[in-house]
């Protein structure tokens, strides 16, 4: 062979080599074109394509460099191919670059109200709603005790104490109080039941003649109460007694006061009376049982303690031995007291004078 022939087969093989990569090379000018038509690839896809792409084009590059060498036919291809891989690189990156842009835009924040104002409205509101101040009450002076200092005559305020004579008063009194209507009706009160329930022998049960008797449901009733008076007759001397007796067991212990009145004026106040009442006993009135003689005619005093809570009124007249014993304390007005002394002390005048 001929140098001519030698030195052309090498050109042939170079430029078949160049017709091989030309397909290649298409399609790497033909991919810049169709990444710039096709919509911006994700972030996720743009680097794994670009990876792909690096290796192969430097490659292509060896090749093409000794096809240069060679050939002036395949350097101009391989520059082509050059180019081409150039145009593609960019591309990958702008589409890498381009596809933060198109995420969604985040949520503007919501903006928030300070509580620092709402806690400085709220005392305004406060402030505006609170009532004005009552005006401050006048306080009363309190209430001078009008206990009397008085000689209680012994003969009714320190006396014998006879327990069983007490008891038996007592329970004579609370007897008398009794109504005694309690009662019920016997068989022969009771409506009905006067012919033979049934024969008198063949039938095989007991023998009745009404079915209002106390065995039968309906019937009377047998040994029921009666109405009656509970009442009994207790002397006067007795009486008179027995209230000597629990009169001075208070006596002894202090619990017997005698007050000069309770509300000053002719008009009855409640709220004064009960001050005094409460100097008197040395206590809060309305905690323990207090026993006031008053005059029935006095009616100032009268209607100032009526309805007080824990006072109970008596005439001196009526004066007996179950309400001292009930109540904790008694007290006299001295009008009351007088009256009393001077009834009882004719009472037991009379007595001496039969003894």
């Amino acid at each position: 062979m001929s140098p001519a022939s030698q030195d052309e087969t090498p050109q042939q093989d170079t430029t078949a080599e160049g017709t091989e990569e030309s397909p290649a090379a298409a399609a790497e000018q033909a991919s810049p074109a169709s990444a710039e038509q096709a919509p911006p690839a994700s972030a996720e896809q743009a680097p794994p394509a670009s990876a792909e792409q690096a290796p192969p084009a430097s490659a292509e590059q060896d090749l093409a460099a000794d096809a240069a060498e060679q050939s002036p036919a395949a350097g101009a291809d391989t520059e082509q191919a050059d180019a081409a891989q150039a145009e593609d690189v960019p591309a990958a990156e702008t589409t890498t670059e381009e596809a933060p842009a198109e995420e969604a835009p985040a949520k503007p924040a919501r903006r928030r109200t300070a509580p620092a104002a709402k806690s400085t409205a709220r005392p305004a509101k406060a402030a505006a709603k609170a009532p004005a101040k009552a005006p401050a009450k006048k306080t009363k002076a309190p209430a001078v005790s009008t206990a009397v200092d008085v000689d209680l005559p012994a003969h009714i305020f320190d006396a014998k104490v006879n327990v069983p004579l007490i008891h038996q008063v007592v329970v004579a009194q609370q007897a008398a109080a009794r109504q005694g209507t309690h009662a019920t009706k016997t068989r022969g009160d009771v409506r009905g039941g006067g012919r033979k329930p049934y024969r008198q022998k063949g039938t095989g049960r007991a023998r009745q003649g009404s079915t209002r008797a106390p065995q039968f449901t309906g019937g009377g009733v047998v040994h029921g109460p009666v109405s009656r008076s509970h009442a009994q007759k207790t002397p006067k001397k007795m009486k008179v007694a027995a209230l000597r007796g629990a009169l001075s067991d208070r006596a002894r212990h202090g619990l017997v006061q005698v007050v000069e009145g309770f509300v000053d004026g002719g008009a009855p106040k409640t709220a004064d009376a009960m001050s005094v009442l409460s100097a008197v006993i040395g206590s809060t009135a309305g905690t323990a049982a207090v026993l006031v003689v008053a005059d029935s005619a006095d009616q100032v005093t009268w209607k100032s303690l009526r309805n007080a809570k824990g006072v109970h009124l008596i005439d001196p007249g009526q004066l007996n031995t179950y309400d001292v014993l009930v109540n904790d304390r008694v007290v006299f007005t001295s009008a009351a007291y007088e009256s009393f002394v001077a009834r009882v002390g004719a009472a037991g005048r009379q007595e001496d004078e039969e003894r």
